[in-house]
C-alpha cells in the first residue's frame, strides 16, 4: 500500500481544509510511520501497525486536538506512550514546545529518536504524572497538558490539571464517552480549578469507518490546591 496515497486520502476526510495536506508533512509522517514499525519490532508500542491504521488512528486522531492549542504553547503530554499525540503535534506545530511524559523509559526512546530524526521540540520524562505534579519546576508551569485516553477522565484530570498555569488549558482527546464519563468529573475538575470552556465530538474518518471522539476543553481559572495531586492509589480508589 503506498503510504502517500493514503495519506492524503485519510488526512483530507478528516481535514477538508487540506492543512495536513502537503508533501513536506507526508514525507515527515511516512519516516515516522516506518520508524515505528521497524521500533515496535523490539519494543512494543503499540497493536496498530498496519498503514491506515496508523495514519488514522495514531496520526489524525493525534491532531484533532491541534487546533485549540494556542500558539507558541509550552504544553506536556501525559501518558503519551510511544509519542501520540506529542509527535503528530510536533510534527505540524513547530511553535510548540513539548514535554512527552510517560512511566515506560522504553517507550519515551522512542519519543527521542523520532525527535532528534526529525528535528522536533521535543523532551521526554520519565516519571509518574502524579510526582511530577507535585515538583516545583513542573507544577503549574505549562499553557498546556493534553492527554489521550489515558484513564478515565475523574482520574485523568487530577494528574494533568497540576501541571497547568492560571489561565492555562487541559485538553482530553477520548473515544464517545458520553456524558456519564464528563459528570463524574466535573466536580472535581473545578475541585482542581478548572471549569469547562467547551466540549467538541469530532468524528474520526478511516477509509471504511467512522469513529465518534470527544474532546473536553478546561480552563485553568484559579491555582490547584496544595494537596493535589494525591497518591494515584487515592485517586483511583476516590476520584474527586
Amino acid at each position: 500500500m503506498d503510504f502517500r496515497v493514503k495519506y492524503f486520502e485519510i488526512m483530507e476526510k478528516n481535514f477538508p481544509d487540506k492543512r495536513y495536506s502537503t508533501d513536506t508533512l507526508s514525507e515527515k509522517f511516512e519516516i515516522l510511520y516506518n520508524e515505528l514499525v521497524s521500533f515496535n519490532e523490539k519494543v512494543n508500542l503499540t497493536a496498530v501497525t498496519d498503514v491506515e491504521g496508523a495514519i488514522s488512528k495514531h496520526f489524525a486522531d493525534s491532531l484533532l486536538i491541534e487546533e485549540y492549542i494556542p500558539k507558541n504553547a509550552k504544553i506536556i503530554d501525559v501518558g503519551c506512550g510511544g509519542g501520540f499525540p506529542t509527535l503528530p503535534l510536533a510534527i505540524v506545530r513547530p511553535d510548540l514546545e513539548i514535554t512527552a511524559l510517560d512511566s515506560t523509559e522504553k517507550k519515551l526512546k522512542f519519543v527521542s529518536l523520532m525527535a532528534e530524526k526529525l528535528d522536533l521540540k521535543v523532551t521526554t520524562l520519565s516519571a509518574r504524572a502524579e510526582e511530577v505534579g507535585r515538583k516545583e519546576e513542573y507544577r503549574e508551569s505549562f499553557d498546556c497538558s493534553v492527554a489521550r485516553a489515558v484513564a478515565r477522565l475523574n482520574v485523568l484530570s487530577e494528574l494533568c490539571i497540576p501541571l497547568v498555569r492560571v489561565g492555562g488549558l487541559f485538553i482530553s482527546c477520548k473515544a464517545a464517552i458520553g456524558e456519564e464519563e464528563y459528570n463524574e468529573a466535573k466536580k472535581g475538575t473545578e475541585i482542581l480549578g478548572t471549569s469547562t470552556k467547551a466540549v467538541y465530538n469530532p468524528i474520526l474518518y478511516t477509509s471504511s469507518e467512522e469513529q465518534k471522539r470527544s474532546i473536553y476543553i478546561f480552563k485553568k481559572a484559579s491555582a490547584t490546591p496544595d494537596k493535589y495531586p494525591r497518591q494515584y492509589a487515592k485517586i483511583t480508589k476516590k476520584p474527586l
